[in-house]
């Protein structure tokens, strides 16, 4: 397991400080100015299931990003009971800092039984082990400063298509979709909650590229500014996250500052595992316009 992976690994191990209350924290040196939101809804899912049986895995969760967290100081997670029945369990999540909540997520679980089964295809695409980690195309991108990026990152995620910094510089790029194979970048005990929270945590990295990808705007562009608004994901078939999956997303429309991004999640062998949906804050001050050449030149 990588360093980094293992650091993530830990965050997910709340500590539980009494019966539904638990706390987690975030980084040591994180140098965000907020808490990433996919370490929020990750910690939040790990509260829930902690109250829930093994044998009722998560099938769907509900969130909303209220506040930005603050990641100098301990997240406390609030669980509500709110129903077990006998097919169905249901857990309210409720993110604290600073006296006041910050995040509230909705978790359902669901004692697995037998039924319909169909899923769409999953798209047609290379291989994983053929395609550039994105880490290198960084590296080439920015040089040095993409030393953070290369350090930190728990998830090996490859972009398939174009990034959005290079679609901010060549238009021709520009899209609606983004495709990406991704997994943890180690081995991983065989926790299914652990591994629905890990992939809880790196469906909220790339999701909102496809917003970006269709305006050639980036998060390193130094005008475009965004964060996760709500966040939904349902999971249809047990997966590890150490193994490769595909994540295929979206941008069906964005308006009035905000983009909705969408993603299914397959195995490397074409399974669909889980279906995510987002709406992000996305604000972008207009390019400055062209100053005319000096006069002589």
């Amino acid at each position: 397991m990588s360093e980094a992976l293992d650091g993530v690994v830990a965050l997910l191990d709340l500590e539980q400080i009494e019966l539904n209350i638990f706390r987690g924290r975030s980084p040591e040196g994180e140098r965000r100015q907020r808490v990433f939101g996919g370490q929020v809804a990750g910690q939040a899912l790990v509260a829930a299931g902690r109250t829930v049986p093994a044998d009722r895995p998560v099938h769907s969760l509900h969130a909303y990003f209220i506040r930005p967290g603050d990641p100098a100081v301990p997240l406390v997670y609030l669980v509500e009971r709110v129903r077990d029945g006998r097919s169905f369990t249901t857990r309210r999540v409720s993110g604290v800092q600073h006296g006041k909540t910050i995040f509230t997520l909705s978790a359902s679980f669901h004692h697995q039984e037998p039924g319909v089964s169909h899923a769409i295809a999953m798209p047609a695409v290379p291989p994983p082990e053929s395609v550039t980690p994105t880490a290198e195309r960084m590296l080439r991108l920015f040089g040095p400063q993409a030393g953070d990026f290369l350090r930190s990152n728990p998830i090996d995620i490859r972009h398939i298509g174009p990034l959005t910094f290079e679609a901010e510089r060549d238009p021709s790029l520009r899209a609606t979709s983004n495709l990406v194979w991704l997994r943890a970048d180690g081995d991983l005990p065989d926790d299914p909650l652990l591994h629905v929270c890990l992939m809880t945590y790196a469906s909220d990295m790339t999701l909102l590229d496809s917003v970006l990808l269709a305006h050639g705007l980036s998060w390193a562009d130094g005008r475009t500014k965004g964060a996760s608004l709500d966040h939904a994901m349902w999971f249809h078939r047990p997966f590890r996250a150490d193994r490769w999956l595909l994540y295929s997303q979206d941008s069906p429309v964005a308006g009035g500052a905000r983009g909705l991004a969408r993603g299914e999640v397959f195995t490397s062998e074409g399974e669909l595992v889980v279906s995510v949906v987002q709406e992000g804050l996305i604000r972008s001050r207009a390019r400055p316009p062209a100053q005319p050449a000096p006069a002589g030149t």
